[in-house]
């Protein structure tokens, strides 16, 4: 006797089950791919444009700008760092120097305060940057260093940096 199996196209159950399920890992595991490299490219542009690390920038090229208008023989220092203060020409053909201008913290800020010299008496207050958990001002010859940490609570930047008065 002769039996043939006569086979019709189509696909099983099991083999449905089995393409369901290989189908579910590969989302699953692209899923997790895609969040993680989300997840990792808001930390890097975190840490390459985050508020500590443009504060930073600022905070240098503010201090730079003060210290190269400012007279070598017109700043004065605090004792303990907490602020230094340069004088300078107003304008460029002033003969004696005539304003001032103050770094300091002050409430979690870096504040640059403006002032007269003759009457002494302050002018404007500017915020140079926020976030400043500590700022320390030190004199090295005709040199000023500032090391100035920054801190928002998910990230941590510390700034070092140095200003010649030019004048």
């Amino acid at each position: 006797v002769n039996t043939r199996y006569i086979t019709r196209p189509g696909i099983t159950l099991l083999e449905v089950l089995i393409a369901a399920v290989a189908a579910t890992i590969v989302l699953a595991g692209l899923t997790v791919l895609l969040a993680d490299s989300h997840r990792g490219w808001n930390s890097m542009y975190n840490q390459a444009y985050g508020d500590v690390v443009t504060d930073g920038y600022v905070a240098t090229a503010m201090f730079n700008a003060i210290m190269r208008q400012g007279l070598v023989e017109g700043f004065s220092i605090d004792a303990s760092g907490q602020w230094v203060e340069v004088q300078y020409y107003s304008e460029e053909d002033s003969t004696a120097a005539d304003r001032y201008a103050r770094l300091s913290q002050s409430n979690g800020s870096l504040i640059v305060e403006y002032g007269a010299l003759d009457p002494r008496g302050e002018l404007s207050t500017e915020t140079v940057c926020t976030n400043v958990s500590a700022c320390n001002f030190t004199q090295v010859g005709q040199s000023v260093h500032m090391v100035l940490t920054l801190d928002d609570g998910t990230q941590s930047n510390q700034v070092v940096c140095c200003g010649y008065m030019h004048n």
